[in-house]
C-alpha cells in the first residue's frame, strides 16, 4: 500500500472519530468534558500528524523504495511456504488488524483456545480475554499497527482466568494484505493449554476453575430452557417463536432483547428493556432505519460487538440521539434467523454499563440457539 493509501486510511479514521465526537454531544454535562479532552486531542492529531503527512505528501514524498521485480511463480512458491509456517507453528499464533479482528489463527492457536479458526476469523480477539484485558490489548495492538514497535502484556483467557497469558505483538505485511497486520504470538504462564495437567499432575488433581465453572454452567442451563421453549411453542408461528425466544434471552442474558421478522420486509415484533418506557419508545422504530438489522438480514451473518464502533448502527431515538449511546450499550450480538437460505427474522441483544461484554464462547452459543429457532419457524423438525 502507497503512501497516499495509507494517508486515506489514516484520514478515515479521523473522519470516523469525528462523527463519534458529534453524536456524543446527546450526553450529560457532567460527561462533555471528556468528549472535550478527546476533541482536543483528536485537533493535536491533525496538527502533529496529518498535517505534516499531507505536507510531504504533496512535496512528492512517496516513501516507497525500489527493487528487482520477483516473479509470480516464486511469490505463490514463499506464499505457500510462509502459510505452512504459520499454520504448523508449535505456538498459538494469530494474525488481527489494528482493530484487533481475527484475520487468521494457526492450528495450536486454536486448540488453546478452544475456538475453531473459522468461527474466529472477522471477530474480535478480545472477545476471548477477560473483560479487564481488553482495551489494553486492543490500544496495544493498535499502536504495534501505527508502526511504534512491538509490545508485549500479560493477558488472561476467559476459558481459563486464572492462568496468565503471555502475549507478544509485532507488526507484520503479509503478501497480498493491504494494510499492516499485527502478529500475536501466545504463550501460557506455566507453559500448558488452559485445562492441561501439569508433569505429574493427573487432571482429576487439578483444582476446578469455579469462574469458568459457572459460565459452562449458565450458557447450559440457558441453552437447555431455550430448548424447552422452542418445543413447547407452536412450530411454524414465526412471531410466537421469535417472542418467546426474547423472553428466554431477556434478564439473565441480555438487558435488550429485539425482534425484528419478516422476509420481504422487517417488522419490529418484541422489545424487551429495562424498563417499559424503554421499550415502549424502541418499539415504534422501524427496522430498516438501524443498519445493523439491514446488514445482518442481507448478509445472513451474525454480529458480535464490543464498546460498538459506531453509535448510529442501531439508528437513533425520537429525539435524535443514538440508540447505542442513549441506552450505554457496551456490547451487542445481531443474530440472523433463517430458513431455507432466507432470513425470517433478526435478534438483536444488548448488555449495558458495567455488566461484562459478550465473548466468543457466548456469541457461539446464541449462534446455535438461532439455528434451532429457525427450525422451530420452520415447522419442520
Amino acid at each position: 500500500m502507497t503512501q497516499t493509501d495509507e494517508f486515506g486510511e489514516e484520514l478515515a479514521d479521523f473522519v470516523r472519530r469525528v462523527a463519534e465526537l458529534k453524536a456524543a454531544r446527546s450526553l450529560s454535562g457532567g460527561d462533555l468534558p471528556t468528549v472535550l479532552d478527546a476533541a482536543i486531542f483528536e485537533l493535536d492529531h491533525v496538527a502533529d500528524q496529518l498535517w505534516p503527512w499531507y505536507e510531504r505528501l504533496s512535496s512528492g514524498f512517496s516513501g516507497s523504495s525500489g527493487g528487482v521485480p520477483r516473479t509470480a511463480s516464486a511469490d505463490r512458491q514463499e506464499h505457500h511456504l510462509l502459510r505452512a509456517v504459520f499454520q504448523r507453528f508449535p505456538l498459538p499464533v494469530a494474525l488481527v488488524d489494528r482493530e484487533a479482528v481475527v484475520r487468521r489463527l494457526n492450528f495450536a492457536a486454536t486448540s488453546f483456545t478452544g475456538v475453531r479458526a473459522g468461527y474466529a476469523t472477522g471477530r474480535p480477539l478480545t472477545g476471548l480475554l477477560t473483560h479487564a484485558d481488553r482495551a489494553a490489548f486492543r490500544s496495544q495492538a493498535a499502536a504495534v499497527a501505527r508502526g511504534e514497535g512491538d509490545r508485549s502484556l500479560t493477558v488472561h483467557l476467559q476459558q481459563r482466568p486464572s492462568a496468565p497469558v503471555h502475549a507478544t505483538l509485532t507488526a507484520v505485511r503479509p503478501s497480498g494484505e493491504p494494510h499492516t497486520t499485527v502478529l500475536v504470538v501466545l504463550q501460557p504462564g506455566d507453559l500448558r493449554a488452559p485445562g492441561a495437567p501439569g508433569p505429574g499432575e493427573s487432571q482429576a488433581a487439578q483444582v476446578p476453575d469455579l469462574g469458568e465453572t459457572t459460565r459452562h454452567t449458565a450458557l447450559a442451563d440457558l441453552a437447555d430452557e431455550m430448548t424447552t421453549t422452542l418445543l413447547t411453542t407452536a412450530r411454524g408461528d414465526r412471531e410466537a417463536v421469535l417472542q418467546r425466544a426474547a423472553q428466554v434471552l431477556h434478564g439473565g442474558f441480555a438487558d435488550w432483547v429485539i425482534a425484528d421478522t419478516g422476509t420481504a420486509e422487517l417488522s419490529r415484533t418484541t422489545v424487551l428493556a429495562p424498563s417499559e418506557k424503554e421499550a415502549k419508545a424502541l418499539a415504534a422504530q422501524a427496522p430498516t432505519a438501524c443498519p445493523l438489522v439491514v446488514q445482518t438480514a442481507r448478509t445472513a451473518s451474525p454480529a458480535l460487538q464490543v464498546r460498538p464502533p459506531d453509535p448510529a448502527a442501531f439508528g437513533h431515538t425520537a429525539e435524535g440521539a443514538p440508540v447505542l449511546v442513549q441506552a450505554n450499550v457496551t456490547s451487542l450480538l445481531c443474530v440472523p434467523v433463517t430458513v431455507d437460505g432466507t432470513v425470517r427474522g433478526v435478534l438483536t441483544l444488548f448488555r449495558c454499563g458495567a455488566r461484562p461484554a459478550f465473548s466468543m464462547a457466548e456469541a457461539k452459543a446464541m449462534d446455535t440457539m438461532s439455528r434451532h429457532m429457525a427450525v422451530a419457524v420452520a415447522g419442520t423438525p
